[in-house]
């Protein structure tokens, strides 16, 4: 894959207590808030935000950190090229006040942004709520922002916060108690989460599936995959299941995963038929 020119997204800016982020905007029909992995959104992401939009939805992708549209991969770039993209986005988000990377229990301020960008785009796009897709370092994103009763479809993509180093890091999320219980306290009420992660991960460990199922029981919905289900021509081992790891193809796993996500949105938002199979 080579980088991607973004010629049919819309541009954008949004500003929330002083803070301004370009955001990058497609479709139409209620909004769905598409957070990127690490390192960046790329032509993978923004190929998942298009999928979105096809299913009737509008497609609101945040410029978070990274290069919007650049190709991490080393075949893209070469070698040295993705490790340097890799190291250089890496540390400014470790020292960073908006990212909680290491702590247990804590949201990431990042959220409060983002919570204020749901709401400004439901208020812009309409129908009866948001939908939010977080991977990677933004997986428990999608979750914190659930303290919305706006955000209606909140999935999370191989959840990789905090990073996995410890048992306790390991069996917990990127939220903080306090939304953790706001969040039970609307699946009571009819609320479901959606994560997806390929079981031999050790970035998005099995013990904080099992945390999530302890927290919201039923109203989390597990979507669990075989590492053997992966692209094998990935770089990185399975990780990532909507994009480097997909395998686009009509009864592959990773697309039968794909278009769960899809329907997810599409029945939680209240959106028509799908154009995308």
């Amino acid at each position: 894959m080579t980088d991607d020119n973004l010629v049919d997204f819309q541009r954008d800016t949004f500003t929330y207590e002083g803070k301004t982020r370009t955001i990058f905007r497609r479709g139409s029909g209620p909004a769905v808030i598409v957070m990127a992995e690490f390192p960046g959104i790329s032509p993978e992401v923004f190929d998942f935000a298009r999928r979105v939009a096809a299913t009737g939805c509008t497609a609101v992708v945040p410029h978070l950190y990274g290069n919007p549209g650049r190709d991490p991969s080393p075949a893209a770039h070469g070698l040295a090229a993705a490790v340097a993209n890799v190291a250089g986005q890496f540390g400014p988000i470790c020292i960073s006040r908006e990212f909680v990377v290491l702590a247990c229990g804590r949201t990431s301020p990042v959220v409060h942004w983002l919570r204020a960008l749901a709401e400004h785009e439901h208020q812009r796009c309409g129908g009866p709520g948001v939908g939010a897709v977080g991977m990677c370092f933004t997986g428990g994103f999608a979750l914190a922002m659930a303290v919305d009763d706006r955000l209606l479809a909140p999935v999370l993509s191989q959840p990789g916060l905090p990073l996995a180093f410890t048992s306790r890091q390991k069996c917990s999320i990127d939220v903080s108690p306090a939304d953790l219980d706001r969040i039970k306290q609307r699946c009571a009420d009819g609320l479901t989460v959606m994560g997806l992660r390929f079981r031999g991960d050790r970035r998005s460990p099995a013990e904080r599936f099992e945390f999530l199922r302890a927290q919201f029981g039923d109203a989390f919905i597990a979507i669990e995959l075989d590492d053997a289900d992966a692209n094998p021509d990935a770089v990185l081992s399975p990780h990532s299941v909507l994009t480097e790891h997909l395998i686009d193809e009509p009864g592959q796993p990773t697309h039968a995963a794909l278009h769960r996500v899809l329907d997810f949105l599409r029945s939680r938002l209240a959106v028509g038929s799908p154009t995308d199979r």
